[in-house]
């Protein structure tokens, strides 16, 4: 029994209607306009909300993932680079010094010279990305002077393959050479004496003949 504007509106429910319970979701429940308006569906919004955030996230991802890839690219070749340039530097300064005693009179060989040398750029692994072997060939490593030249000098080259997508930037802007290969390339220059010593002209070996 319903009263509007003052008066009483009957509402006649059979049994059967009054045994049935009727829910919020039931188009003929009052709330949801079966009696008092237009039927509208009623439902959970949270599972469109939940549905909506899954499609977002998936696109996020495929967008995110390939720029971090990328940019871990990015910053690992030079890291690798860096990492080769400190190893060389040290290698090619150590073989200086030893150079600076090679004599033409001792039975150390250039080869020798070399295998020190190669020795100490032991710790760069060999791997394409650290150090290639272009042609089967391996380090190459150039000396100059000896005991008796006022400096010496040592020449490393090293060849690396760049890293997918950094490689083809690099050989776009021409930093690659015919086979792909990046060319790295330290060298070490080393006074065999101090400058003094040379200020005569002679050297060492002049010292000797003043004695006589």
């Amino acid at each position: 029994m319903l009263q509007r504007h003052g008066k009483r509106i009957g509402l006649v429910v059979s049994r059967s209607d009054r045994q049935r319970t009727l829910s919020p979701m039931d188009s003929e429940h009052p709330v949801a306009g079966g009696f008092f308006g237009a039927q509208q569906p009623v439902g959970p919004p949270a599972l469109s909300v939940l549905r909506d955030s899954h499609g977002q996230a998936t696109v996020e991802a495929a967008v995110l993932i390939p720029l971090l890839f990328l940019l871990i690219l990015i910053l690992l070749q030079p890291a690798i680079l860096l990492y080769n340039q400190i190893v060389m530097e040290n290698a090619a300064a150590e073989s200086c010094r030893l150079l600076s005693t090679r004599s033409a009179y001792g039975t150390y060989s250039a080869e020798k010279y070399e295998a020190y040398t190669k020795r100490r750029l032991a710790s760069i692994p060999p791997i394409d990305i650290f150090h290639a072997h272009p042609n089967g060939s391996s380090w190459k490593i150039i000396l100059a002077g000896g005991e008796e030249s006022s400096e010496v000098s040592v020449r490393v080259v090293n060849y690396v393959k760049p890293l997918p997508l950094i490689g083809w930037g690099m050989e776009f802007l021409g930093m690659t050479d015919s086979q792909g290969y990046f060319v790295q390339e330290v060298e070490a220059n080393m006074p065999t004496q101090p400058s003094w010593v040379w200020l005569g002209g002679g050297g060492p070996s002049q010292w000797v003949g003043q004695w006589e």
